[in-house]
């Protein structure tokens, strides 16, 4: 089983640009098998769409917590059919080897970048989360969530890797 591994915030990522202006970005990896496909928006379904139970639990706690503040829920992110979404992140890019998501909310705006890298050396697939400030709320926000948030994206890649990754078409 491979080992999910914080790393370096890949530099040939669409993202890069939002990275001087960042005030919380992070990336893990885990590597890919050969016969794993290199399509970005395929990884990203299977690493997001099997998600464990206590992702699921805090997610409603979570939206419980900020729909007093006005700010969107997974249920009101969902329901917006006319946006393009994987589960309830909205499609902001896509591209063969990477795909990014996202949201913009009154308190910050993130982006998740799912990212196939190959080199000679190894082909692993990289989640990087990069979060911009709106206000003040936005760093309290993340102060709160952040640990959680590293638990279930390694987690997810985890969960990716033990139920098999999707083949090449």
């Amino acid at each position: 089983m491979a080992r999910v591994a914080r790393v370096d915030l890949p530099q040939r990522s669409v993202l890069k640009p939002l990275y001087a202006k960042a005030g919380f970005a992070d990336a893990f990896a885990i590597d890919l098998p050969s016969h794993a496909t290199g399509d970005a928006e395929r990884l990203a379904t299977h690493m997001l769409m099997g998600q464990a139970r206590w992702v699921g639990w805090l997610v409603a706690l979570r939206d419980t917590l900020v729909a007093g503040f006005g700010l969107k829920t997974s249920s009101d992110l969902r329901d917006d059919v006319a946006t393009d979404r994987i589960d309830f992140f909205r499609v902001y890019d896509r591209r063969r080897h990477e795909i990014i998501l996202g949201e913009d909310d009154r308190h910050l705006d993130f982006r998740l970048s799912v990212l196939v890298e190959e080199s000679a050396l190894c082909r692993r697939l990289v989640a990087t989360t990069v979060v911009t400030f709106n206000h003040l709320g936005g760093r309290a926000y993340i102060a709160g969530i952040a640990p959680f948030h590293r638990l279930i994206v390694k987690s997810s890649l985890r969960r990716a890797e033990r139920s098999g990754w999707p083949a090449e078409l």
